[in-house]
């Protein structure tokens, strides 16, 4: 299963929100944002500072796909 971080970078364009804005208005190390650049995953406490700072939620900011990367679908 793996995430994708696709749509936060989307909507931050169309927001005219740069990464680090958006870093410093959620409250997120820049760690965590390196880890989100690599679509790595993150705590759900970490989404939900973003999506409070963005009004928006989780569906708008993360894709959950598991035939991404690391396996299909189960059966």
């Amino acid at each position: 299963m793996a995430v994708s971080y696709n749509r936060l970078w989307k909507l931050l364009i169309d927001k005219g929100i740069t990464k680090t804005e958006m870093r410093k208005a959620a409250g997120i190390s820049t760690s965590v944002l390196a880890k989100m650049g690599k679509n790595a995953s993150v705590s759900m406490e970490t989404l939900a500072k973003i999506c409070v700072a963005l009004e928006c939620s989780f569906d708008d900011i993360v894709e959950v796909n598991a035939n991404l990367k690391n396996g299909g679908a189960l059966k």
